[in-house]
């Protein structure tokens, strides 16, 4: 059968749009194409070497509402069709991609703002609603919800909660699992379900379990033992005070104590960001003069060897200014392709790490917390004022923006968050870093800082010649680094689910948790038609 055509046949086409309507089932090729990859890299390199039918579903459904969904989970059961539930489509571990058995379940028609209780402090809103919208309905009536994660412009409510997301402030606000109350889920037996106790003052659905708290099972499941309809937000009173501040490190270790000590002391900053030597050069750390100006806007690789070149002895400066020129030639991803001389250069980077944080609220304990934690700082490292902070604050949503010119040169671009407890952040970094090295160039930040430990950031850039040692090497670059995350002892997520991309570690992160995942799927989706091969393998 060609790709253009869906294997869905005539009569289930039919059914389907008998269900819900004509208009809102698609089955041409270039609607199925349009939903392929979600902004799993790995789907981006396919699709960029012209391999287009690696992830094809085999139609798209638009439901309008709940009912429609409940529709729609009943008829894949009985037609043993797999459903892949979609939101925006922001996620990068490929936890939103089907394959051609299977229908995708688009979310973004339950957008609406249901309601707004402000005596109880709370929002209720359906899954398809984007970040930002629901960010600026809440600000107009002098509210936050406190979850601003880079994806703010392009990610939905449904995809925080499915992904067990964290947003820039989680070290004030929380993650998604402390802001839920409740969520309306219709499983894979087609029963509506409220998720806690706490429904606010709707009645609950038929499938409320008095006295339970469910929450924990659905929050980060990935649809793969539910469909989320509608969810019970807490929300905040937005901060009327906010102060951020930029630090600067010799070494990184002295910036983690710092970081820790504050955060064992019960401070609460909303934003703890410490980029390492390498992301501290993109950060913002001036030049000292000496290095090639680019004519055009230098590249992130440019940046990086013309802060060496400022430090390189010159007996060397040659031959780093020739990958300096041949970068600015468009042949960075040949550049990038050279990660060990990548990785050279940087180490002739004098060693700072710059640290961003902020505090914000509605009293004056803001500014007691941030006196207290600024002075903290200050015994460790060198204060670099408001600069640093405001400028974060200002470009905080950018970095989403930054990654398709690094496809367009023919190399790739990823990230990896992983987390881990204190006495093991150091090992995790260092691990990590050395098992990338030879594979790709590396860079990291800390952020999502609690009392126990904290999430570390990693970005790595790759070329290869083709389209089939790309694939291998990045591959081999994911593999290599989850393992040396697992052999450390950490956990392989945090913030940005599991997918497809991470499944296979997943066991590492719970031992018992394959068992565990065998019992609700058991119960919710027993004929395993939700999100398969998502979240375990």
């Amino acid at each position: 059968m060609s790709p253009a055509a869906s294997p869905l046949t005539a009569h289930q086409i039919a059914d389907l749009e008998e269900l819900i309507g004509p208009h809102r089932v698609r089955t041409s090729f270039p609607d199925r194409l349009a939903y392929q990859n979600d902004c799993w890299p790995r789907g981006i390199i396919l699709s960029r070497g012209r391999r287009l039918d690696h992830h094809l579903p085999s139609a798209i459904v638009q439901p309008a509402d709940e009912a429609q969904v409940r529709e729609i989970v009943n008829w894949a059961r009985r037609q043993s069709v797999p459903i892949v539930p979609f939101g925006a489509g922001s996620g990068v571990c490929g936890g939103a991609v089907a394959d051609e058995q299977a229908i995708v379940v688009d979310l973004k028609g339950l957008d609406d703002l249901i309601e707004l209780d402000e005596e109880a402090a709370t929002v209720r809103a359906g899954p398809g609603i984007i970040g930002m919208d629901l960010e600026r309905y809440l600000n107009q009536a002098g509210w936050t919800m406190g979850h601003f994660p880079s994806s703010l412009y392009c990610s939905s409510l449904g995809g925080y909660l499915a992904g067990r997301s964290a947003g820039q402030c989680s070290s004030r606000y929380g993650k998604i699992e402390d802001m839920v109350l409740s969520m309306r889920v219709v499983t894979g037996t087609g029963q509506v379900l409220d998720t806690a106790a706490d429904i606010g003052r709707r009645a609950p659905a038929p499938g409320h379990e008095p006295g339970r708290d469910l929450n924990p099972i659905f929050v980060g499941s990935e649809g793969t033992l539910g469909v989320i309809t509608e969810a019970l937000m807490r929300i905040e009173p937005m901060p009327t005070t906010r102060r951020y501040r930029g630090f600067q490190f010799s070494r990184l270790d002295l910036a983690l104590g710092a970081i820790r000590e504050v955060m064992q002391l019960g401070l609460r900053p909303a934003v703890v960001r410490l980029y390492d030597e390498v992301d501290s050069v993109i950060a913002g750390s001036k030049k000292k003069g000496g290095a090639k100006k680019s004519p055009t806007r230098p590249s992130l690789f440019q940046k990086l060897a013309g802060r060496a070149l400022d430090f390189l002895p010159s007996s060397i400066e040659g031959s780093v200014e020739d990958t300096v020129e041949r970068a600015g030639k468009a042949l960075m991803g040949r550049a990038i392709g050279q990660p060990l001389l990548l990785n050279r250069v940087i180490d002739a980077v004098p060693g700072h790490c710059m640290l961003v944080i902020g505090f914000e609220g509605t009293n004056d304990l803001v500014d007691d917390e941030a006196d207290y934690a600024f002075e903290i700082f200050r015994r460790y490292g060198v204060d670099m004022g408001r600069g640093p902070g405001d400028h974060w604050l200002e470009n905080r949503y950018s970095v989403s923006y930054k990654q398709s010119p690094m496809f367009d040169t023919g190399a790739f671009v990823d990230t990896m968050e992983v987390s881990t407890t204190w006495d093991k952040v150091e090992a995790l970094y260092h691990n990590v870093r050395r098992a990338l090295r030879p594979h790709v160039f590396v860079m990291a930040h800390f952020s999502h800082v609690y009392p126990e430990g904290s999430s570390i950031y990693f970005t790595f850039a790759g070329f290869a010649p083709d389209l089939d040692s790309t694939l291998e090497k990045y591959e081999t670059t994911w593999k290599t680094g989850l393992d040396a995350v697992a052999s450390t002892g950490a956990s392989v997520a945090h913030h940005h689910g599991v997918g497809q991309s991470k499944a296979p570690w997943t066991h590492h992160d719970h031992p018992g948790g394959p068992a565990l995942f065998k019992t609700v799927k058991d119960k919710y989706d027993p004929d395993r038609i939700l999100n398969p091969g998502k979240v375990y393998p």
